[in-house]
């Protein structure tokens, strides 16, 4: 975290100077630079572009609104990641809002030298609509390596990997629209739901099995779609992908049966969705590992980053 005493955007319009931000030190530097003025209250220490977009649990909001009224800290997971193509840097963390801890995830975008965008989703337990949200969060190492140069995807199959998952997700039937590592966890508001007997034992069997187990299974066919997906940040050095979508889950489907036999009851009842932010872990054209967070909205909120345009209500 950067010294609390960062001048103003006035005496230092961008941290290193013109374009510095646009490389991976720079943006680190930024990130560290916007996470040390949300946590003092105090949006004037950051060099906003004209009219900013920004967005909390896909609300549009004004520079120093939402978040910035209730943190009073940060827990100690911190996840970055930066995309000096687009001038954009991600971030998953832990906040603290007095007293009560939350995972989030959230990118900055630059025009020029100054931030242009901030979308946040901040995963609060009593908001999420899901019953297992945890704010205490391991490091996960696979995140922070390089991917061997051999084993990179390009900018265009990245994407696809990741719209390859949400394909996979979407009526859940069993057939699988993209590669998983046989190692491959995924972690949703905390919690990992891949290979985890202890999480099976609580929330069912599905979290007990393997990426590849789970959507083999036609487990989540209660996910009707998988819509408003947006690439977000794309580090090709670290193999990582965050992309932005909602899951729709129209209430219709009750009972179903899975591609072994077994007849269950849907997990997901009544009518609502869910907003997201998901990022990759992709090496040698596989899915490596996922962390998610999402949280409910309403049944096909739209997305203030569409085409209708941005404003604030």
């Amino acid at each position: 975290m950067p010294d609390p005493q960062t001048p103003s955007a006035a005496e230092n319009p961008a941290p290193g100077g013109p374009g510095a931000a646009r490389d991976r030190p720079g943006l680190y530097a930024l990130l560290e630079r916007y996470l040390a003025a949300l946590q003092a209250r105090d949006p004037d220490r950051l060099p906003w572009a004209e009219n900013p977009r920004i967005t909390e649990n896909n609300v549009a909001l004004r520079p120093g609104d939402g978040l910035w009224g209730s943190i009073t800290g940060f827990g100690g997971y911190a996840l970055r990641f930066a995309d000096p193509q687009t001038g954009s840097v991600g971030f998953h963390g832990v906040v603290d809002e007095s007293g009560t801890r939350s995972p989030f995830a959230m990118r900055l975008t630059l025009a020029g030298d100054r931030i242009a965008e901030v979308e946040t989703i901040v995963v609060r337990a009593m908001d999420s609509g899901v019953p297992f949200v945890t704010a205490e969060l391991a490091d996960r190492p696979s995140f922070d390596q390089t991917v061997p140069a051999e084993l990179r995807s390009p900018r265009p199959q990245m994407i696809a990997l990741a719209n390859g998952y949400f394909d996979t997700l979407q009526q859940n039937d069993g057939t699988l629209h993209v590669q998983f590592d046989p190692a491959c966890n995924r972690r949703e508001n905390g919690m990992q739901t891949t290979n985890n007997p202890e999480a099976a034992a609580k929330y069912g069997f599905i979290m007990g099995l393997g990426c590849t187990e789970q959507f083999r299974l036609g487990y989540f066919r209660f996910d009707d779609r998988l819509r408003g997906r947006r690439p977000l940040v794309i580090d090709e050095e670290r193999g990582l992908i965050m992309m932005a979508a909602f899951i729709d889950h129209s209430g219709r489907i009750s009972e179903y049966t899975l591609t072994d036999g077994r007849r269950i009851s849907s997990k997901v009842h009544g009518v609502n969705s869910r907003a997201l932010l998901e990022t990759f872990k992709i090496s040698g054209g596989r899915i490596a590992d996922i962390e998610a967070v999402f949280t409910s909205v309403p049944y096909r909120m739209p997305s203030p980053w569409g085409a209708a345009g941005f404003h604030y209500e």
